[in-house]
């Protein structure tokens, strides 16, 4: 049985930071109902002008089933709010206020449900003198930290290119909602969780900030060489991605290095016996061990060098991950099919648990179960669900009167 099952969520996310957190409940096997603008639908059905389901769409919302609402109407509005005593959960990551306006912000929502668990996600929360602020995942980064801690000593920062800020800021999300939902079956009272993208990246700085109250500074940006010779190295084949990442933490690492690529006398090297002395002569071992990597490709120097204990990686491409031999035998890159695009590849769930195993369901069509849920969860008749479309409060996939308009 899912773990989740029988958990029941009101999903009024879009983008990625809402999505990626509700996705991971759909994962662990709640029923999530993301609850859509008709004919529009969540903004990120249409990134990058891909028209109607975008492969970004795709990707944040398997699992999901799809009922499109006019929230912005009076009906609509109490449509949602019939729905919100027969729920656990409801998230959104509307801009501050939205929901408010709306007039089904928090203090309305538990006066109908008092077990509800509401959860929202703001750039900068919803408190404090930045609270208004409009915010991205690349602006989070840059307000959290990120970015000052990313690039080479001598240049500019970097944004790093992983929605942490995003995604991020979903993992944290649906933890929250568990703890809270954890929480509800002893007090049997529901609660909100907020979550601010900005606290999400500074969360994740805590190594960094360790540092600054250990040096009394704002540590610098190192790039990629730190213990030496831990760094980044070219390997054949030429492209942007063929190099390999050594990290090297202790001395028994830097032994096996050494031994793996067939020169044991660095060991003794005068210019090599210490971190210090390595630290100090780091460009000419750089010299040395890109020598090696560059007769192999990056995937065969990582064997190589993982297999002696040497802890690295090649730089894996996107292409590369859906590729990957190992993530495959893990059964972690699945093909699944939808109505619009055909066949395609995704990652499944990143959480593995013995007892609980959910299957990777494409991402719905807008509007496509907008009869079941208002049938099943509201008890809906065909006739009240086909006028409420004609009246333009919901939207049905496929459009019932879509041949009469």
């Amino acid at each position: 049985m899912p773990a989740l099952d029988g958990v029941k969520v009101l999903d009024l996310t879009q983008y990625e930071a809402g999505t990626s957190s509700t996705q991971y409940l759909a994962w662990f096997g709640a029923d999530v109902y993301k609850v859509e603008r008709p004919g529009v639908g969540d903004p990120g059905r249409h990134v990058s002008g891909s028209g109607k389901d975008s492969f970004y769409f795709l990707s944040f919302n398997n699992n999901k089933k799809s009922v499109a609402i006019a929230l912005d109407t009076p009906q609509g509005r109490d449509l949602f709010l019939k729905l919100v005593p027969k729920v656990d959960v409801v998230v959104e990551n509307f801009t501050l206020g939205t929901m408010e306006k709306l007039g089904i912000g928090y203090d309305v929502l538990k006066e109908v449900n008092p077990a509800i668990i509401y959860a929202t996600i703001k750039g900068f929360g919803t408190t404090g003198p930045y609270s208004e602020f409009k915010c991205f995942d690349m602006v989070a980064q840059a307000a959290g930290g990120s970015f000052s801690v990313t690039g080479l000593p001598d240049g500019t920062p970097m944004r790093p290119g992983a929605t942490f800020g995003d995604t991020g800021s979903g993992v944290h999300c649906a933890l929250g909602i568990l703890a809270a939902y954890i929480q509800r079956l002893s007090t049997g009272k529901g609660q909100m969780v907020e979550i601010a993208m900005q606290e999400i990246i500074a969360n994740f700085m805590r190594e960094p900030m360790s540092q600054r109250e250990w040096r009394g500074n704002p540590i610098t940006r190192r790039g990629n060489r730190t213990v030496v010779p831990t760094d980044l190295y070219p390997c054949g084949g030429g492209g942007p991605n063929d190099y390999l990442y050594i990290f090297t933490a202790t001395s028994r690492m830097w032994d096996a290095l050494t031994i793996a690529i067939g020169l044991p006398e660095l060991g003794t090297d005068p210019r090599f016996l210490t971190t210090r002395d390595r630290h100090a002569n780091g460009d000419a071992l750089w010299e040395i061990i890109a020598e090696w990597t560059r007769q192999r490709t990056k995937f065969e120097a990582m064997e190589t060098l993982a297999a002696a204990g040497v802890p690295c990686s090649a730089i894996y491409d996107t292409a590369d991950i859906l590729d990957d031999r190992h993530l495959k035998a893990r059964n972690m890159i699945r093909t699944i099919h939808h109505p619009t695009v055909g066949d395609f590849q995704l990652l499944a769930p990143p959480v593995h648990m013995t007892d609980s195993e959910v299957d990777v369901i494409p991402a719905p069509l807008l509007g496509e179960h907008t009869a079941s849920v208002l049938a099943g969860v509201l008890g809906l008749s065909e006739s009240e669900i086909k006028g409420l479309e004609a009246a333009g409060i919901v939207g049905l996939e496929p459009p019932v009167f879509a041949a009469t308009r």
